[in-house]
This record gives C-alpha cells, sequence and structure tokens, in this order.
C-alpha cells in the first residue's frame, strides 16, 4: 500500500458510495470541489458517506442518498456491496483514510432533479452542482472523478463483477 502522508490529522472511517442509475441508464454524480484546496481543482463523485456507529452499509446506503438527493429508496434497490477500495484525501484541513464500499443501486424511473435539503453544510459548500450522466460518457471521459477509476471500472462493477481495488492517494 501508498505511504498514508502525515501532513494532516487523519480521520479514518467507513463509508459507503453509491452507483444511482436511473431508468434511462444514467448514474448521478456530483460536481464537488475542496474549498480549503483550491489546487486540487474540480471532479465528479458518487454519492455516499460515513457508516455510522451501529450502522450495516444497507442502512447506511438509505440514509445517504436521502439526505444528499432527497431521494428514498427500498431496501431491494440496494445491491450487494461487490466494489470494496480504501482511499485517503484531504477534506477541510483533514486526512481522510476511507475504507468504502460501492453499492449499485437501480431506480424504476429516470432521474429527476435532487432535493439537498438534507445535505450539511459543508456538503451545500462542497457540492455545486449535479448530472445525470450517461454510463457511456462517464466511461469516455476525461474528467476527474472520485473514485479516479470510476470510468475504468464503472461497467465492469455494473456487470457484476466483484472488484476489490488497490489503495488509492487522491489528494
Amino acid at each position: 500500500m501508498t505511504e498514508i502522508p502525515q501532513d494532516l490529522p487523519i480521520f479514518e472511517r467507513d463509508v459507503v458510495r453509491i452507483v444511482l442509475r436511473d431508468a434511462a441508464d444514467r448514474i448521478l454524480l456530483f460536481h464537488t470541489h475542496e474549498i480549503t484546496a483550491p489546487e486540487l481543482g474540480q471532479w465528479w463523485e458518487l454519492p455516499g458517506g460515513g457508516i455510522d456507529e451501529g450502522e450495516t452499509y444497507l442502512e447506511t446506503a438509505l440514509r445517504e442518498l436521502r439526505e444528499e438527493t432527497g431521494i428514498s429508496i427500498s431496501p431491494e434497490q440496494v445491491g450487494a456491496p461487490t466494489w470494496r477500495r480504501t482511499a485517503s484525501f484531504r477534506h477541510r484541513d483533514r486526512r481522510h483514510l476511507q475504507h468504502e464500499v460501492v453499492v449499485a443501486v437501480r431506480l424504476d424511473r429516470k432521474g429527476e432533479a435532487i432535493d439537498g435539503a438534507g445535505r450539511f453544510d459543508y456538503e451545500r459548500e462542497d457540492y455545486f452542482d449535479y448530472r445525470w450522466w450517461p454510463i457511456a460518457d462517464v466511461v469516455a471521459s476525461s474528467e476527474q472523478f472520485y473514485p479516479r477509476s470510476l470510468p475504468q471500472l464503472l461497467t465492469r462493477f455494473l456487470a457484476g463483477y466483484e472488484i476489490d481495488e488497490p489503495f488509492e492517494l487522491w489528494s
């Protein structure tokens, strides 16, 4: 594993990321930036967040989608955590070390406008836009994503492959 920089206090947690796919085969991504590190630029990222104490990955996926997008889903719509990864990045003057699982969620309708009213204040500052991306556009894109490997791994993940991604030092 790559050495984790000792540049900031480390905040370690377990996280669920969600590939939310609509009936038109598009996935939801947030356009974001890190206001304390403008040199990182902007990127597109999967919805998701930290697993609270006593929560399962499934409960976290349901809660995070509701908080970040206003979209409520049933537990049956959440796929198994078949993509596993560990990543580190700078955020708000801390170094995050995240053990992440990625799950697929399929909507039975076309993706619509989202409601971010349930977001934390820092999420309202960080997420300045969103887009429902056609899968082929993500795969072909040269834009920056979190996870960085999303364009390369998305098709395999949605096809049901198990993915154990190497450690990613994102920033």
